[in-house]
């Protein structure tokens, strides 16, 4: 039986009760009723063309967007342009605040609106090499460095690939993506090509990996006409509109953008709306059929990389800026000079004025406050280049349930000569707060050969506390069931370290290490540590390592070679020979061998591993058991060391109690995982990641580790839990900050 309309029995049922009632309350109530049936319908109305202006964009519509944003990612097969760049920043609130986070620029004090100009030679090579030369730069800011004008990963010019702002945002033009976007269409333009469609593009939920928008899209190619999208990523929300070329030739490239950056942290406010514009010397298509995969003999990409910034012939004065600025500047743009200039008369004549002994007393403490709290990168021409990280920095400050509260400091010296030769110095100093030992190092490296990497280097300074080989003898008389290191007697050692090599790439991708490894390791002597050991030992031992890497890509940039990266794993070799040579010294071989990589995956995703296994033979006298690539960490290395491969809450005295060890390592990092129903915490997590980790040695056959972390824009942070054959036995975590630094 066919249902009657709701509206039509709601009246029916009215008027029935209307005709019981009868008189004025009837007439009212006919009125009321009339009223409520036209807000109804009203609302009705306006929800029917609500519906049907931002109504699901229909399937078949998406189908076609999705195939041809994968044909059109990979059409453009090179292009060369000129940008220009142009930005405006206003400082909207600021506090003393802004003055502690490293790597921000520094903003003059009452001074709130800057200017930033640019003209660079872009270099695209399918299907992700992006190589930007900065010719000529002009600016009212002290100086130009500063995160806020690193733009180019907020502009990864091809819109069509699977992820944008070099692999950060999940693009909602990837079929795979569209789990995290809902499409409506907003708006149908009807031109003499065919159709444009206005589709708006809305996560799902809060992330920082999506985008929400709108883009244009013609029905005619299926190409992106125009774009406006906005997001949030670490501390900076975005909004980037980009008109694409109306030419066969830029159709698929962006001809003007105009990006809007609000840096907001702890009551601090800047925005910088920038505006580009393109313009295009050469286009190269893939022709039908052909397919943008690098041969195995094409591994020199110097053909696709130029060097970022030529200081020689780095145009920066403004005159000469002037004569080649290709827009020319609005009145308020170009006032923002003229105060510059009258700022600098007025402090000028100011210093004179002011030059007593007071105020450089002033100036001197003023210095000094600097040095707490800014990097310092000091350019000498015939002296080198001198930098170090401020000294008031939570980016050099970590914790790990294993090693307590680390600090470390570094500091780098380059020295760049003229037949491209390098000298890198590189000192470093650091404190664990937990054991109250002071850690210091120095690295050098000279590079005689910058074509083959043929370089001569030094490392130096103290490393962990050690127990000697004596511990192996006891712990492989005590049987699994009643292991405990705290049943022995352990004698630490200090160690100081001096290794020096010489390396040299033989061929493309297979590098040789060849030198010395000496140590001079000693402990307070006393009767009883007489009776087992001496106070005093050293080591003399030869060094060979192989490091290969198959299908290694490069580029050559002068006489300097430079590899970056291969879709092969990195296999490892590293032999040590003890000999007899210095007093106080044995014999012993230490053999390590590993496999390593990193496997970037679709939409941001990616898969590392570090599997690898050592082993000491040949001892004679008494020796230190020391891993070279199985060793313990006292100092903060952020997230990246090892690859993730490291085990966090091992107990460190485990690291020098074997003979012999096998060991694995994974980590998975994906933008999506367990936080993917909880919308709110997934607007301030950027990654998340999963570890696991295998141990075999005796005593420990297997301990295994398991973990979970995420990455946020200010730390990382991670949990994980020790198995030792079965048992679950330990739980730990580390936090490290990761403010400003590049994930």
């Amino acid at each position: 039986m066919r249902k009657m309309p709701f509206k039509k029995a709601f009246v029916i049922y009215l008027l029935s009760i209307m005709y019981r009632i009868r008189g004025f309350n009837a007439l009212f109530l006919l009125a009321m009723v009339a009223l409520c049936l036209i807000v109804v319908s009203a609302r009705g109305e306006t929800a029917g063309r609500r519906e049907r202006h931002s109504e699901a964009a229909p399937d078949s519509v998406l189908a076609r967007m999705f195939d041809a944003a994968a044909v059109h990612s990979m059409k453009v097969k090179d292009y060369k342009c000129e940008l220009y760049l142009k930005g405006l920043l206003k400082v909207h609130k600021q506090n003393r605040i802004i003055k502690y986070l490293p790597s921000m620029f520094r903003l003059e004090k009452g001074v709130n609106d800057y200017l930033y100009e640019s003209i660079s030679d872009l270099h695209y090579t399918a299907p992700d090499l992006i190589d930007r030369k900065v010719r000529a730069l002009s600016t009212t800011f002290p100086n130009a460095k500063g995160e806020i004008f690193d733009v180019i990963n907020y502009l990864h010019f091809n819109i069509y690939s699977p992820s944008l702002m070099n692999d950060r945002i999940v693009s909602p033009l990837n079929r795979e993506s569209r789990v995290h976007y809902r499409y409506s269409l907003e708006d149908v333009v009807f031109q003499s090509g065919g159709a444009v469609y206005k589709i708006r593009i809305t996560p799902r939920y809060k992330s920082t990996q999506l985008v929400e928008g709108v883009i244009w899209v013609s029905s005619l190619d299926w190409t992106i006409r125009y774009i406006d999208l906005s997001g949030h990523y670490d501390l900076v929300e975005f909004q980037l509109s980009m008109q694409m070329g109306d030419t066969e030739e830029t159709k698929y490239l962006p001809m003007v953008f105009n990006l809007d950056l609000h840096f907001r942290f702890l009551r601090n406010h800047l925005e910088m709306r920038y505006t580009g514009w393109m313009k295009y010397s050469e286009v190269a298509f893939r022709r039908p059929g052909e397919e943008i995969v690098r041969k195995k003999s094409d591994y020199d990409l110097t053909s696709s990389y130029m060097l970022t910034c030529d200081t020689s012939r780095l145009v920066t004065s403004r005159d000469s800026f002037g004569r080649i600025r290709p827009v020319p500047l609005e009145e308020k743009e170009d006032s923002l000079y003229r105060r510059l200039d009258y700022r600098r008369w007025v402090s000028s004549a100011d210093t004179l004025e002011r030059d007593t002994p007071r105020r450089k007393n002033l100036v001197f403490w003023g210095q000094i406050g600097d040095a707490l709290i800014s990097s310092y990168n000091v350019d000498l021409s015939k002296i080198g280049n001198i930098s170090c990280s401020p000294i008031v920095n939570p980016l050099l400050v970590s914790y790990s349930h294993r090693n307590g509260i680390s600090y470390r400091q570094v500091f780098k010296y380059n020295k760049l000569f003229h037949n491209s030769q390098l000298l890198r110095i590189a000192p470093q100093i650091g404190y664990n707060f937990t054991k109250k030992e002071l850690y210091a190092k120095v690295d050098m490296e000279y590079v005689y050969n910058p074509s083959k990497h043929g370089a001569i280097e030094i490392h130096a300074g103290n490393g962990n506390r050690i127990y000697s080989s004596v511990v192996l003898d006891q712990l492989e008389q005590m049987p699994d069931s009643t292991f405990s290191f705290d049943g022995l007697e352990l004698d630490y050692f200090k160690d100081i370290y001096l290794d020096v090599s010489h390396n040299i790439e033989v061929v493309n991708g297979l590098r040789l290490w060849a030198g010395l490894s000496m140590h001079w390791r000693y402990t307070k002597s006393s009767p009883e540590v007489k009776a087992r050991v001496r106070a005093n030992y050293n080591s003399f031992a030869p060094r060979f390592r192989l490091e290969w890497t198959p299908g290694m890509h490069y580029y050559m940039n002068g006489k300097r070679k430079i590899n970056v990266g291969s879709l092969y794993p990195t296999f490892m070799l590293d032999y040590e020979r003890g000999v007899r040579l210095l007093k106080n010294s044995g014999t012993y071989e230490r053999f390590e061998v590993s496999i390593e990589q990193n496997i970037r995956l679709r939409n941001i995703r990616s898969l590392s591993y570090h599997v690898g296994g050592g082993l000491f033979t040949n001892q004679s006298d008494m020796f230190f058991v020391d891993y070279a690539h199985f060793a313990n960490l006292n100092l903060p290395q952020g997230w990246n060391d090892d690859i993730g491969g490291t085990f966090q809450t091992l107990d460190s005295r485990w690291y020098n109690a074997s003979s012999h060890y096998i060991r694995g390592n994974f980590t998975y990092e994906t933008p999506f995982l367990l936080l993917y129903p909880v919308s709110r915490l997934l607007s301030f997590v950027q990654k998340e990641r999963i570890y696991a980790g295998v141990l075999f040695m005796p005593h420990l056959n297997p301990y295994l580790e398991f973990g979970y972390g995420f990455a946020t824009h200010i730390f990382d942070a991670g949990i994980f839990i020790g198995n030792e054959k079965g048992k679950f036995t330990s739980v730990g975590c580390k936090f490290t900050f990761e403010l400003f630094n590049s994930k």
